[in-house]
């Protein structure tokens, strides 16, 4: 005789899964953008197919992501003569910090999805690595002595 019942061990859900499958999904998700980028840089352009890989992959997240490489709004700092280097989305609010080795920005969607982990990248993150791959981004070099102030308002915007 079948039971009426929900079958509630199939909803229960062991976490430790979950978050192996984050973390599957987020080393696809990176693996396939570098993969990407790869090509890319070697073709020196996107191609419709790269176009449409990323999409799939990020969804919105890509086309904003398009839109500030369009819009030359990826910066790269270059502070002399220490050579230091600092990464700037210009997003349609305000500046963001980006540092792309430990993929951190300073966006909402950052504090707010990433570190939750319902995604893994904004599309700050994503446009920076674009472009670094594809040099579709404006240098803008600058002095060591300006370097504290701009890092420091910079920071102060996400407060």
């Amino acid at each position: 005789m079948a039971s009426n019942e929900p079958d509630t061990k199939a909803a229960n859900v062991n976490p430790n899964l979950a978050n192996e499958n984050s973390c599957a999904s987020k080393i696809n998700e990176i693996d396939t953008l570098n993969a990407i980028c790869r090509q890319a840089k070697k073709e020196d352009k996107l191609s419709g197919k790269n176009l449409t890989e990323l999409y799939d992959l990020f969804g919105h997240r890509f086309t904003k992501a398009l839109e500030a490489l369009k819009e030359n709004r990826v910066k790269k700092y270059v502070f002399k003569p220490s050579n230091r280097i600092v990464w700037i989305v210009v997003g349609k609010e305000r500046e963001y910090l980006l540092m792309p080795q430990a993929e951190f920005c300073t966006c909402d969607d950052f504090y707010f999805r990433v570190l939750d982990k319902q995604i893994h990248l904004c599309y700050h993150l994503i446009a920076q690595k674009i472009a670094n791959n594809l040099n579709w981004f404006e240098v803008i070099t600058e002095n060591d002595e300006i370097y504290d102030c701009l890092m420091k308002e910079w920071k102060n915007l996400t407060e």
